[in-house]
């Protein structure tokens, strides 16, 4: 399954490039969900970023990829090591310059579960966990960006 999500946000590229970080991270924490960092590599090829979600399930991800131009930055995570029922993570996260002042976040994920049944049972919870990111986004870039 894919979900899409895209984030216009009023702050420049290279403000959102320098800032995406372990804070930014935490600040994208989604609601009721027990998370905790374990690791936080960052975001450059085999980096890796390893979670605790409570109830013993951990989740684990290396960045397979990231690139930079003028005006567009992205980088892959793919999950290794994920709770059930979970078989396959990637996720593409990208940054694109819209003006001086304005930018574009993307998150791109492709999942699959055990079934195609339930993964159609997962993915409302999934795109409710990466839509609310959009005004997390917004709230966490006007403070970095005051």
């Amino acid at each position: 399954m894919i979900i899409k999500i895209k984030s216009r946000l009023s702050c420049p590229f290279d403000c959102i490039i320098s800032n995406f970080d372990i804070a930014l991270f935490n600040a994208l924490k989604p609601p009721l969900v027990p998370l905790k960092v374990i690791r936080f590599d960052g975001c450059l090829k085999g980096d890796e970023v390893h979670l605790e979600l409570g109830f013993g399930k951990t989740w684990k991800s290396v960045i397979v990829d990231n690139s930079k131009t003028d005006n567009q930055w992205c980088f892959i995570d793919e999950g290794f090591a994920l709770p059930t029922p979970l078989k396959f993570w990637r996720h593409i996260h990208k940054v694109e310059k819209l003006s001086d002042s304005e930018s574009l976040i993307l998150d791109h994920i492709v999942f699959k579960s055990s079934s195609k049944l339930l993964d159609i049972l997962i993915y409302p919870l999934l795109f409710i966990q990466f839509k609310i990111r959009t005004p997390l986004y917004k709230k966490f870039f006007k403070t970095i960006h005051a």
